[in-house]
């Protein structure tokens, strides 16, 4: 499962560089990534340009948005190494 998705488009020397973060963090944690072109890719229940157009590129981690515009590797980093919710006892 991609717990990972970045959201660009062709042609945005932001999604470039937030496409270097992304690999490097999730490279370092082992953690699966994809990318999505917001102007092209399909995704089900969602209109992407319309959603995310001008926030481009966004990074979001088990559906949750992380960051757009200029992604912050070291809050990525914490956001895949951190304990995942815990069952109550």
């Amino acid at each position: 499962m991609t717990r990972v998705v970045l959201f660009g488009r062709d042609g945005c020397h932001l999604c470039d560089e937030a496409r270097e973060v992304v690999r490097a963090v999730c490279d370092e944690t082992g953690v699966p990534w994809s990318e999505v072109d917001i102007d092209s890719d399909q995704v089900p229940g969602r209109d992407l340009v319309a959603e995310l157009g001008e926030l481009v590129p966004v990074v979001e981690v088990d559906g949750v948005q992380q960051g757009y515009w200029r992604i912050d590797a070291a809050r990525l980093r914490r956001t895949l190494t951190a304990a995942g919710p815990r069952p109550l006892a």
